[in-house]
């Protein structure tokens, strides 16, 4: 699979390409700023990009904006965006599209390799991952229905389906049983109006609901 790694420090760049090709991933670009990481994309059409939210010349946003390029232009490149801090109005940005291969991590989570590997993949295959810090940001910006809906436990339940995780994983996470969770995540339906009719996409029309994105 191929992958472009877009990031201004020299020292990570050189360690996600470790990263990467390690687990199978063939890095075709690494690059320090949007510009560059534009180009690479339309040279080598990668199916995965993982790029910082801030790059040069600004140290603003360009990684963010180009990430909404990539998923304008190329809406088939997955894009796994990067940060030092949570940033809510860019992980917002990059859900208010497509949420189908998008990812936002804060970068400490670079240092578990397994966890970062794991979310890559997943993203890589089509899905959603989010920094369980930066879903926790999104949370507390909610003030109005349906958050008030939801208890606790609920609220718990669907951080951990926004960080993209199944309900096996949330059951373990939480120490409860997968029909526990099943009653929460139905819970969760009801109180945020997703009717059956939704299917499948019910997950992702939850979070984003949630999240006040969509």
């Amino acid at each position: 699979m191929r992958a472009v790694i877009a990031e201004d420090s020299v020292l990570l760049r050189v360690g996600l390409v470790k990263v990467l090709e390690a687990v199978g991933f063939e890095v075709v670009a690494a690059v320090g700023d949007a510009e560059a990481l534009l180009a690479a994309v339309e040279e080598h059409a990668p199916q995965v990009v993982v790029t910082d939210v801030r790059m040069p010349p600004g140290l603003t946003d360009e990684g963010v904006r180009a990430a909404l390029v990539i998923r304008r232009q190329w809406p088939e490149t997955a894009v796994l965006l990067l940060s030092q801090y949570v940033e809510e109005r860019y992980a917002a940005d990059l859900l208010a599209g497509n949420t189908s291969g998008v990812g936002y991590l804060l970068k400490e989570r670079v240092a578990n390799v397994d966890e970062f590997v794991e979310a890559l993949h997943r993203v890589a295959a089509g899905g959603t991952a989010l920094d369980p810090e930066v879903v926790a940001q999104l949370l507390l910006r909610r003030h109005r229905d349906p958050l008030e809906r939801l208890t606790p436990r609920e609220r718990d339940v669907l951080a951990l389906m926004a960080a993209g995780h199944s309900n096996t994983a949330i059951a373990e996470s939480l120490v409860v049983s997968d029909s526990a969770v099943a009653k929460h995540i139905n819970s969760i339906f009801t109180k945020l109006d997703l009717s059956p009719a939704d299917a499948t996409h019910r997950r992702v029309l939850a979070v984003l609901r949630f999240l006040e994105v969509a």
